[in-house]
Parts: C-alpha cells; sequence; structure tokens
C-alpha cells in the first residue's frame, strides 16, 4: 500500500470538487464503510459523505479547496488546506485553513475523514449576535501577557 500515492490522488480529488462532481466519482475514494466528520457533522457511508458537499454546492457560492500540504506514514494523511467560499454570488469571498486526518483501507479507500478547523474563529464569530458572545468568552479565557 502506498499511502502518498493515495493521498495525493485524494488531494487533487478535493481540489477538483465541484457541484457536478458525481456519487459515482466520490465512489472512487469512498466506500460504505467510510467515515467523515468535521466540526458539525458525523456521518457513515458514501451517500452521506456524498450529501454532504451537494449540500454545500447548494449553500455556498463558489465553494473550494486548495490543498497545501499532504504529509504521510503508514496508513495516515494529514492535509493542509484551504477553503474559499462566499455565502453568496454578491458577498465578499471568504477563506480558511483547516486540517484533514485521512485513514486509508488496503485497498485505497477512506477509512475515516476528520476535519479540524476552528468554527468558533470562522462561522460563529461571523453570525451578528453569537459572535459577540463567542468573542466575550474567548477574551475570558484567553491568557493575561505578562
Amino acid at each position: 500500500m502506498s499511502t502518498k500515492i493515495f493521498a495525493e490522488a485524494y488531494a487533487k480529488f478535493y481540489e477538483n470538487l465541484s457541484s457536478s462532481t458525481t456519487r459515482e466519482e466520490y465512489g472512487v475514494f469512498f466506500e460504505n464503510s467510510s467515515e467523515f466528520e468535521d466540526p458539525f457533522q458525523k456521518v457513515k457511508g458514501l451517500n452521506a459523505i456524498h450529501n454532504i458537499f451537494v449540500d454545500m454546492y447548494k449553500s455556498l457560492h463558489n465553494p473550494r479547496f486548495v490543498v497545501d500540504e499532504v504529509v504521510t506514514s503508514e496508513d495516515v494523511a494529514y492535509l493542509k488546506w484551504h477553503f474559499f467560499y462566499a455565502l453568496s454570488a454578491s458577498a465578499k469571498e471568504d477563506s480558511f485553513v483547516g486540517i484533514s486526518r485521512v485513514t486509508f483501507t488496503q485497498s485505497a479507500k477512506v477509512k475515516t475523514h476528520v476535519d479540524y478547523w476552528d468554527a468558533g474563529k470562522n462561522v460563529y464569530e461571523k453570525i451578528p449576535v453569537l459572535g459577540s458572545l463567542v468573542r466575550f468568552v474567548k477574551r475570558k479565557i484567553h491568557a493575561k501577557q505578562q
């Protein structure tokens, strides 16, 4: 098994995702036992994973990933990426950085994909009332500089 080759192909897949990417194309990497998790959801199976991305393309304008780095070790890969999106066609484009920890099966399918990114900073703080509360809490627990 060459995790490096699988991970690089997977990174290219992410960079080329679009609203027209078919379920069959997702099936190259995911199967019914594949698990996907991010700060908002945890799902299992090709159909559920495909549906997350279908919904992303319905909810956001021009969402896309740029993978900056791929690091592998045995059956694990870490992908550092930038996610670009706008809330509507007329909204300003925004972006944030995240890391995905991906494990692969012997047959080059994704076993687990877990995204790590700051939902507080990148989502909650941008919601008017909730954002004020999140920033207040962050200030309260922030370590004081001496």
